[in-house]
């Protein structure tokens, strides 16, 4: 058993120890509210929580149905904190933006988070965003800035802010979403585990295109034990979601052995060319020398990503002017900027270019499922840079090359998501100023176990992922 603090106790430990009855629901919500109370007001990843008592009165009915004999999902007793652009039913979604700030309480839940109640999840707040997920930093005007757990004048990342409650002890899990790095950006700045799932693994009820492979959900946490964990009580086909996976949740719960030396990793500096600050350059060329000496087979691939820029950008912003509001029409001074330009260039988007970037996704896959019949991960590092200051909206330049829209920076993970592959981010260690990064691994389609089979090797290997932040 672990001596760590309750709230820095896996996931998967406290929720077997909530099942035997050796802890209580009780306990363990005072540790983690004692922890928000600590280290929240520093971070601001939690920005809606609900009154003291309404979460102990949630922890106290758990324990009462345990002792009552009631069966013990999976996640019995564990708190946790859905990001604000999810329904939860009793809390208001702000989508972090002026336009929704004094929104009503929601009257249902998102599908997800119906899952992670009926998994036993103790659901008790709403984690930080963007507006309307506009980028992979966590900022806006009704909430403020998430900071980094590892040193507060940084961003911890987005557009899941949740990452930086993982990271610091507030929440054992939290939930994620992925378009262009929004799960990927914020576990590779805070030491934490972030999975981007294959379509359909986890089904949501979407605004506009539900067919897409483009959006997905994903789980966040420590390690990528615990991540399977979450993974297992959000996943499943649903007849909300016209793409959905039939596979049992339930093998997420038990992940495989791997011997490091049977691995083979094809290896990426810098997916296909784009820049990388010398610090990360050095950090990953560290991380690969680890691997190595662990006995994995490492050899240079590049995977051809040469259409994947244009490409995202087209579906992307297509489908910010599908998801948009009817009221950004209207009003388009309560909204960020970046926002509105995003659903404007959409709604211009020209035919021939959307066939252009379904034609380049699919080849991409196609491309990426061909490399990994040899290979059993691509790796890239996760960010180009490590947590940039918490001032800035986004970086405006790595090693030279000047970016003069938000989402440039963010390529190390939009290219990979036109592969249309789960990819997890598992910690790579750290730079010389003591930063964490992350590494990005694509693996087979539907080979989310594998993946996270693979990164629960490497963080018993390396011990990067137990390393807990110093900045609070």
């Amino acid at each position: 058993m672990s001596t760590e603090p309750l709230y820095y106790r896996s996931a998967t430990e406290l929720a077997g120890l909530l099942r035997a009855r050796e802890i209580s629901a009780i306990e363990v919500m005072k540790a983690f509210l004692g922890r928000i109370e600590e280290v929240n007001p520093k971070l601001n990843s939690i920005v809606t929580l609900m009154p003291e008592s309404a979460a102990l009165a949630l922890a106290e009915e758990a324990d009462r149905k345990l002792a009552a004999g009631d069966p013990a999902g999976i996640l019995h007793g564990l708190p946790t904190a859905v990001k604000d652009l999810n329904k939860v039913k009793g809390f208001p979604t702000s989508y972090g933006t002026r336009a929704f700030a004094e929104a009503a309480p929601e009257t249902e839940d998102a599908l997800f988070v119906k899952r992670l109640r009926s998994a036993g999840a103790l659901v008790i707040g709403k984690t930080n965003t963007p507006s309307f997920g506009v980028g992979t930093l966590a900022f806006n005007e009704v909430h403020g800035v998430t900071r980094n757990p590892w040193d507060l004048a940084l961003h911890a990342g987005g557009s899941s802010g949740g990452g930086a409650a993982v990271a610091a002890g507030m929440l054992p899990i939290a939930d994620g979403g992925d378009s262009g790095g929004s799960i990927r950006y914020p576990s590779s700045f805070c030491n934490t585990v972030g999975l981007r799932t294959s379509p359909g693994r986890v089904p949501f009820e979407a605004v506009g295109d539900g067919w897409t492979p483009h959006v997905v959900l994903g789980p966040m946490a420590r390690s990528s034990q615990d991540a399977g964990l979450l993974l297992a009580a959000m996943a499943g086909a649903s007849d909300v979601a016209p793409i959905g996976l039939a596979e049992d949740p339930a093998i997420f719960l038990t992940l495989a052995d791997v011997d490091l030396s049977d691995v083979r990793i094809a290896w990426s500096k810098d997916a296909g060319g784009l820049p990388v600050s010398p610090e990360m350059r050095a950090a990953y060329a560290g991380a690969r020398a680890r691997l190595e000496s662990l006995g994995c087979t490492i050899d240079d691939v590049e995977l051809d990503l040469s259409t994947a820029d244009r490409a995202w950008e087209a579906i992307e912003m297509f489908g910010f002017y599908t998801d948009a509001p009817a009221l950004v029409h209207s009003r388009p001074d309560l909204f960020r900027p970046d926002y509105v330009r995003n659903i404007r260039q959409g709604a211009a988007t020209d035919p021939a270019e959307l066939a252009f970037a379904t034609r380049e996704r699919t080849a991409i896959f196609q491309r990426t499922a061909a490399l990994l019949h040899d290979y059993d991960v691509f790796v890239t590092p996760a960010t180009p840079v490590t947590a940039p200051p918490a001032e800035v909206e986004w970086v405006a330049e790595i090693d030279g090359t000047v970016f003069d829209r938000y989402f440039l920076w963010q390529r190390m993970a939009c290219r990979l998501t036109m592969t249309a592959h789960p990819i997890l981010v598992t910690p790579g260690g750290f730079t010389e100023r003591g930063l964490p990064f992350g590494l990005q691994m694509v693996g087979r389609m539907r080979g989310e176990h594998a993946l996270l089979s693979l990164g629960h090797a490497i963080e018993t290997a390396t011990g990067w992922a137990a390393m807990r932040p110093t900045g609070i």
